[in-house]
């Protein structure tokens, strides 16, 4: 059976715990991106007498976790959080009003416009009673393949949710 292995950066002295069939390899520290090789796992059953008795497992560990230091503060978010689904969000009595865009060029697959398809199922999905307006737009576009600006269509629906 092989078990986790638990080993401190070098560098920052982060605590790092790893599968123990990473044995052997390199990889980036999470908090300062050093290159860290993973010690091999210590085992104490290759060391004891075959005829002495299991060795009794070694209390439980408390582990301390440094937190990564970021020189310049940012205001990236590291987590983010996931938009309500529109079933709970139109069950909420305080519903806000959200904007939704399709753009035509987004909703073709390989010989197949789904366009109309695709802003037919959100409608049905948000409810007549929560759409507020459905407003055409229009957008231009540079094609890669041929480095031309091109002109394409869309909707915009304001929906409460």
């Amino acid at each position: 059976m092989i078990m986790d292995i638990a080993f401190k950066c070098p560098a920052c002295n982060q605590e790092l715990e790893v599968d123990g069939s990473a044995a052997g390899s390199t990889i980036d520290c999470p908090s300062c991106s050093n290159p860290v090789t993973v010690p091999a796992p210590e085992t104490e059953e290759e060391n004891a007498p075959a005829s002495a008795p299991p060795p009794a497992p070694p209390p439980a560990e408390e582990k301390h976790f440094s937190v990564p230091v970021r020189e310049h503060a940012s205001d990236e978010v590291l987590i983010k959080k996931t938009n309500r689904p529109l079933e709970v969000a139109a069950k909420e009595s305080d519903k806000t009003l959200r904007i939704k865009s399709f753009k035509r060029s987004d909703c073709q697959e390989v010989g197949r416009d789904r366009f109309d398809e695709i802003v037919s199922m959100f409608l049905e999905k948000v409810g007549q009673t929560n759409i507020v307006n459905v407003s055409p737009i229009n957008y231009s576009y540079l094609d890669l393949s041929t480095r031309t600006l091109l002109t394409d269509y869309g909707v915009m629906v304001v929906y409460r949710g």
